[in-house]
């Protein structure tokens, strides 16, 4: 074999081992009847793999060509020169023998007439790495020649309108398995903010990963063969991922955490990419990665499904309800201190959530339930025994299907639950306080694959809140339909802020409407406290308590107060309770989000692969303390890494340069994280647009 040495190593470290016994045996006897069989070493001029030429035509260019990376369904093509005259002879073919990954009962046969180029397009089902290796057929002698070993890659297709994951719509194929720069959305409802993140599917390396994270899978380590077979389905695939990116069950990639105390690892705001987390689990033994929270999962499940050519899209469903009871509605329970006295599993909304939809069709269930699916692997409930959540279709949850796998009554309770508030009496009885149907499941959000903007899917999940239809899927999913009430129904309360600046002074304003025609006397109750964005509580502090009545109150909520209260996720939750003298009782609640600084990145010189360029990046510490322990990390355009910067005064600024290699041309995106002591998750960000050399062709 002539092929570039280099190459070769490469491409045949993994799998580096002697398979004959298992290479004749695949052979069918039926579909030739030989004399006699004679293998030998077959005597090759040159065995070229066309990487280069197969990686454009199947859209894995950015994977490099140090790898033929080819999508099923799809032709490539070999070319071949044997010293052997036997195979010159012009009444021979070829054929090739294929074998997957290390299962000796996975194999196919693909044979073409003549010699040079063979065209194979019978790799249609089964994403996966594959050996092959050549034998010769002629009409009345068969010899078996058993050459060097050479190792590809097939993932699922893009181009066959046949295959169940296929895209027509190319704006849309570019974005949901081609681009590697991303945005996640956090924040809150009504004060949506961006995250940007860098998937990096075509990094090098990363599509062995992604195949490890299959191997390493309980079904594969289990039953290998039963596994690969499976791996035709992309309901099998993207289920096993959704299990498999969570380490609660297994040898999974991230382990989740949320309490605050990640000394023992990386916290989850750090992340600004999925590259660093799965070459860390590969090269760590396959050991899980401290730590992850939703959107973390997410993204590093988006990485792995575009990668493996399933169509993928991170999604943010905000006001996300946790029904841990399956009855379709989040109850709360408080005492009259507004205490929290849920025992037991709590139900939870949280202020958002990530999971992610993958495109295909659903030949396992009814027509109709093609397109999007939710799949969610973030570990919350068990599904099957497992931690994992889909994929459930889109339309399904819209239409109250609640029956249809998998798991859409817990899908249809995120984003359509209604939310009861009770009242604990000290005698332990029970009130129900209020009943909102339009608190969960607000401006569900994801990337648009027409540009850097959010796009609205909520009407994707559910009719219009309070419409008649919304209404009727409700019933449809087996939950009888409450309606809205408020207290007495003569007194109307509402919480607005001021805008509120991470490290300043801001207003809290509760207002408080009379709508009845007669006086009420009532008392106001107002707490506030730091919570995380699943709803975690961290420390309160009173804002008023048990005041009487004022039409409206202005409270200020002073950094010295909540400064020690807030999370990571600097999210302030004020609750307020109205009580009237006829016990009537009307609770509100509202999450206020920190607006955090921003740190300004600018790229100085000429973007051209491989050609140095500089990064400067600067940061005002907005708080009235000192910041201890800063670190900024840079991702992104072939570059990982960080650098830190001590303290930092209050009101000081700092600058830092950052030197990089950009390796791969287009338009990649440099994402920069600072964290310290007291203020994490600060995010910037700057478009590169990197030429080729001017050697390299286009």
């Amino acid at each position: 074999m002539h092929l570039n040495t280099h190459t070769n190593e490469v491409q045949c470290n993994r799998f580096q081992k002697d398979l004959s016994p298992s290479v004749t045996e695949g052979l069918d006897s039926k579909d030739f009847s030989p004399r006699r069989v004679e293998e030998k070493k077959l005597d090759w001029i040159e065995w070229n793999l066309q990487c280069r030429v197969n990686n454009r035509a199947h859209r894995t260019k950015e994977m490099g060509s140090e790898w033929l990376v080819v999508r099923r369904g799809q032709p490539f093509s070999l070319l071949l020169q044997c010293a052997d005259t036997l195979l010159l002879a012009a009444h021979h073919q070829l054929a090739l023998l294929i074998q997957l990954g290390e299962c000796p009962g996975m194999k196919t046969r693909s044979a073409s007439a003549g010699v040079g180029s063979i065209g194979c397009s019978e790799i249609n089902s089964l994403p996966g790495l594959y050996l092959y290796c050549l034998d010769s057929i002629g009409p009345v002698l068969y010899v078996f020649f058993r050459s060097d070993l050479v190792f590809f890659a097939s993932v699922c297709a893009l181009l066959s309108a046949a295959d169940c994951v296929y895209l027509a719509d190319e704006q849309l194929l570019q974005e949901y398995v081609l681009n590697e720069n991303g945005i996640l959305y956090q924040g809150s409802w009504d004060q949506i903010t961006s995250l940007p993140w860098n998937f990096g599917q075509f990094e090098k390396g990363v599509v062995d990963i992604c195949f490890e994270v299959l191997d390493y899978s309980p079904a594969a380590l289990k039953h290998p063969e039963m596994d690969m077979r499976k791996r035709a389905d992309p309901v099998y695939v993207s289920r096993t991922i959704t299990a498999m990116v969570n380490a609660n069950d297994d040898r999974g990639v991230v382990l989740g955490r949320w309490d605050g105390d990640y000394g023992d690892g990386v916290a989850p705001t750090r992340w600004t990419g999925s590259i660093p987390i799965l070459r860390r689990w590969s090269e760590g033994g396959t050991q899980r990665v401290r730590y992850g929270q939703c959107w973390v999962f997410s993204a590093v499940a988006c990485t792995i499904l575009r990668c493996l050519g399933i169509p993928t899209r991170c999604v943010t469903n905000y006001s996300s309800a946790h029904d841990t009871e399956g009855n379709v509605s989040v109850d709360f329970l408080f005492n009259e201190h507004l205490e929290n006295v849920s025992e037991g599993r709590k139900d939870m909304i949280w202020n958002y959530h990530c999971w992610v939809e993958s495109w295909m069709r659903r030949e396992d269930l009814p027509k109709g339930y093609d397109g999007w699916q939710v799949l969610d692997p973030t570990p919350q409930e068990r599904s099957d025994g497992v931690y994992c959540c889909g994929p459930c279709p889109v339309l399904a949850v819209r239409e109250g299907e609640v029956g249809m796998k998998y798991d859409t009554t817990f899908v249809f309770s995120e984003v359509n639950a209604d939310l009861i508030c009770w009242m604990v009496r000290p005698d332990g009885e029970r009130t129900r306080v209020s009943t909102n149907s339009d608190t969960v499941g607000r401006n569900i959000s994801t990337k648009s694959a027409y540009g850097d903007y959010r796009e609205d899917i909520t009407a994707n999940y559910k009719y219009p809140e309070g419409s008649l239809m919304e209404r009727e899927v409700y019933r449809k999913a087996g939950k009888r339909v409450s309606r809205p009430d408020g207290g007495s129904g003569q007194l109307v309360l509402s919480i607005k802020h001021t805008q509120a600046v991470h490290g300043t002074d801001f207003d809290v304003f509760v207002e408080v409407h009379n709508i009845g025609r007669e006086d009420t006397l009532a008392q106001l109750t107002v707490m506030s406290s730091g919570v995380t964005y699943n709803s975690l509580q961290r420390g309160d502090f009173p804002l008023l308590t048990h005041c009487p009545l004022a039409h409206k109150e202005v409270m200020r909520l002073r950094y010295e107060h909540y400064g020690a209260c807030v999370t990571e996720h600097n999210l302030i939750r004020v609750t307020a309770l109205l009580q009237d003298s006829g016990q009537h009782v009307v609770l509100r609640e509202v999450n206020i989000p920190l607006k955090m600084p921003r740190l300004f990145v600018k790229v100085i010189g000429e973007a051209v692969v491989s050609r140095r360029l500089m990064a400067l990046i600067s940061f005002t510490n907005p708080l009235p303390v000192t910041l201890k322990r800063g670190v900024f990390t840079v991702e992104g355009a072939g570059l990982t890494g960080a650098q830190e910067i001590g303290d930092i005064g209050p009101g000081q600024e700092v600058a830092v340069k950052f030197s990089f290699k950009p390796i791969r041309a287009g338009i990649r995106k440099l994402v920069v994280d600072f964290d310290s002591d007291i203020l994490r998750d600060v995010k910037g960000e700057a478009m590169i647009i990197v030429r080729k050399k001017s050697s390299e062709n286009a």
